[in-house]
């Protein structure tokens, strides 16, 4: 009976430590001046193969998904906020620096080190109007990080889609709030 306990616990530990890995620390949202931002740190690794294939060239895409919904006694819950922030992050050869590019803003990193805890990092991200949350009411949010597999190239798509290595990404951490006006209102 314990070698089959023993048995169970060295296939799943490889598992529980890539789960531990991958995950968002804390996030929060925030009303600000123009409307509602979120802060959030998120625990994601890459793994040895990714990092080989955006040394060579490839570059990875990554996204952020928020969800925000209202609880409704009579039917499903409101879907309030569908937010998504992608990331790109690249290596140039002859500059030998990391780019890590959100739409149209880029910025150089010395390290892939230094750039890949900037996308983990994310702060004052506006997701929300002033109008599209009402003050005091109590809002249910969702937020995610992935590698987006979809903008890969065509080879390296189904890969993805099949291998672990290149499948990484964190569960959808889930938190109640209460819209807040901001400060000084």
């Amino acid at each position: 009976m314990r070698a089959l306990g023993l048995l169970v616990w060295l296939l799943l530990a490889p598992w529980q430590a890539w789960a531990a890995e991958n995950g968002i620390r804390n996030a929060e949202i925030l009303a600000s001046e123009e409307g509602f931002v979120v802060n959030a740190d998120i625990d994601l690794a890459l793994t040895n193969r990714l990092e080989d294939a955006l040394r060579r060239g490839v570059s990875l895409y990554f996204v952020a998904e928020l969800e925000i919904t209202r609880d409704r006694w009579y039917w499903l819950d409101e879907e309030v906020v569908m937010r998504r922030l992608d990331y790109r992050l690249s290596y140039h050869a002859i500059t030998r620096a990391y780019r890590l590019s959100i739409g149209s803003l880029h910025q150089n990193f010395d390290s892939l080190e230094a750039a890949f805890q900037t996308m983990r990092r994310i702060r004052s991200w506006n997701v929300a109007e002033r109008g599209e949350l009402q003050v005091g009411a109590t809002y249910n949010a969702a937020l995610r990080m992935a590698l987006d597999p979809t903008q890969l190239p065509k080879p390296f798509q189904v890969t993805a889609f099949s291998s672990r290595d290149w499948n990484i990404g964190t569960d959808w951490y889930r938190w109640t709030f209460q819209a807040m006006a901001p400060e000084g209102r």
